[in-house]
């Protein structure tokens, strides 16, 4: 999938602006503050509807302004134009557009666009909490296996469902559905992100470090969130009573992590925090290569700032994998020098960003 039109109205501190992509690689550049991540921050709307600086929407919304729209036209891989769009309010409503057909489902946009996102704080994925981690697989997972958003909402219901019950100390009739429900989509689950991570991902990410971190060796295996030598159903079993007592279940895969280990440390205490961006680069590049294998479908990558934290070569690298890859890329930087190398790119457009409006490189 390639972007080849864009418009942005009313967001950030854009009224209304609009390029045409270049179908390779895309480079803005300008002063901070400008408005060069929220150009990305738009289109990272696009595939996930949100954004990744605010957990609300109103306050990406131009000043002054009620509303704000993202629109673009993209090809597929057999050269079929398709037209998406999303449109948010200050009153939170939320409409996405695609081919002409209106919906509220904003799963039905982020289904058409993989869109990948690697920003300074793109080491949270390895520092942060395991929710994060979870969704690294399930985000490629949403993307290859059809049934995977039921499944895994249905999973979520039931989750929903036993906490509910176990903080009012109560078991009543449902709850043996809630429990056989639970326990089939949470195996399943299981399932699908095991296989995914062994037979898909690892090899990927292991030749990614080679090139990336070429200084260290890794470990990397999947807790699935219970424990070993019980079956899901066992394991709810045994922690039936304490489970009622705290109000939440504590077993399932919805307590899974995806663990990295180097030298038998875990990866976020070893590494430096530029060390640790090309690791997640390296995760990333291999969902950006399996989404190409198993569907033909090619990521739109978003790169903010690639210049804090990576020096000249590890730059180099990352952005030659992701161009080899397929992708399309968008990446910011204040200074072209930090970029000098991409004057060996052929296929590129360079825009200059400055008082909310874009200029493309003559």
């Amino acid at each position: 999938m390639k972007l080849d039109k864009v418009q942005i109205s009313n967001f950030r501190n854009f009224k209304d602006l609009s390029f045409s992509p270049n179908s390779k690689l895309n480079v803005f550049i300008g002063e901070n503050g400008t408005g060069k991540s929220s150009i990305l921050e738009a289109l990272h709307y696009l595939g996930f509807a949100r954004s990744f600086r605010t957990s609300k929407h109103k306050n990406v919304i131009k000043a002054g302004e009620s509303e704000f729209t993202v629109f673009c036209s993209s090809i597929d891989v057999l050269q079929k134009q398709q037209r998406f769009g999303i449109f948010r309010s200050s009153e939170d409503v939320c409409i996405v557009n695609i081919d002409g057909v209106k919906s509220r489902r904003a799963t039905d946009l982020v289904s058409c666009l993989p869109v990948q996102i690697f920003t300074p704080q793109s080491s949270d994925l390895l520092i942060g909490a395991p929710k994060l981690r979870r969704s690294y697989l399930d985000w490629l997972l949403f993307h290859v296996e059809h049934s995977f958003s039921v499944d895994a909402q249905n999973f979520k219901r039931s989750l929903k469902q036993l906490n509910a019950l176990y903080r009012n100390q109560t078991v009543n009739s449902n709850y043996d559905y809630w429990i056989d429900l639970f326990v089939a989509k949470g195996e399943w689950l299981t399932q699908v992100r095991t296989e995914l991570l062994n037979e898909r991902l690892i090899d990927a990410i292991k030749s990614n470090l080679a090139d990336f971190l070429p200084e260290f060796s890794f470990e990397i295996s999947y807790y699935r969130g219970w424990e070993k030598g019980l079956s899901l159903k066992e394991a709810l079993e045994k922690n039936k009573e304490k489970d009622k007592k705290n109000g939440y279940v504590s077993s399932g895969p919805h307590k899974a992590d995806l663990k990295i280990k180097s030298q038998g440390l875990a990866a976020q205490e070893l590494l430096s925090r530029g060390q640790l961006r090309m690791l997640v680069a390296a995760l990333q590049l291999a969902q950006t290569q399996y989404l190409q294998q198993a569907t033909a479908k090619t990521s739109i990558f978003l790169l903010d700032d690639i210049g804090a934290e990576l020096d000249r070569e590890k730059r180099k690298v990352f952005i030659n994998k992701l161009s080899q890859s397929g992708s399309q890329l968008f990446v910011t930087a204040i200074d072209v020098k930090q970029l000098d190398f991409l004057n060996n790119y052929n296929e590129k457009t360079v825009f200059h960003v400055e008082h909310g409006q874009v200029k493309e490189e003559i």
